[in-house]
């Protein structure tokens, strides 16, 4: 289950009176950190994606034999501390790490095909700078701080390179995941 499909299903009807759809909709809608919109739609954003965690949690509660991948967000981490409990206590926590070519390759493609991300103040423009150049410089920033977070939140860790391996199919990936939490 894909929350991302989920939180644009919820902010559709706003989306829809901008003509905006899909998830690059959805980055249009929020707009720029700098756009005078974006810090009451970021807000917005996180108030469905709080919802559709719950929801979620809410689910796997009354169905606890329900067996569910959950793709999270980027920002799950800003949900709030009583729903990442949950989140941990009925869910195995997976943590794909990014190496740091792959995380400039994230900053690359945020830049050139902006995706919704959850600044929560870690956009801080300079005198002269331009909201590029801002992005380019906090972004890697905002990368690091989610990361103590993330490794924080999870139950165990991948690399995200172990995943474009030819030979990682389900079974592998599920069998590296038994491991560490055996240790």
């Amino acid at each position: 289950m894909s929350c991302d499909d989920r939180i644009e299903e919820k902010l559709a009807h706003r989306l829809s009176a901008g003509v905006h759809s899909g998830i690059n909709g959805v980055a249009a809608w929020m707009g720029w950190p700098d756009s005078p919109t974006y810090a009451e739609r970021e807000a917005q954003y996180l108030e469905e994606e709080i919802h559709t965690l719950g929801d979620v949690l809410t689910d796997l509660e009354r169905q606890p034999d329900k067996s569910l991948v959950l793709d999270t967000t980027g920002s799950v981490i800003y949900a709030g501390n009583n729903l990442l409990l949950r989140l941990r206590r009925q869910m195995t926590v997976v943590y794909l790490a990014a190496s740091a070519p792959e995380q400039q390759l994230l900053i690359e493609r945020y830049l050139n095909d902006p995706k919704p991300v959850l600044w929560r103040g870690a956009f801080q423009p300079k005198k002269g700078e331009t909201p590029r150049e801002t992005v380019a410089r906090c972004y890697p920033v905002l990368i690091a701080t989610r990361r103590q977070s993330y490794e924080a939140l999870a139950h165990c860790t991948l690399k995200v390179a172990d995943l474009r391996d030819s030979a990682m199919h389900v079974n592998v990936f599920l069998e590296r995941i038994q491991k560490q939490l055996a240790r």
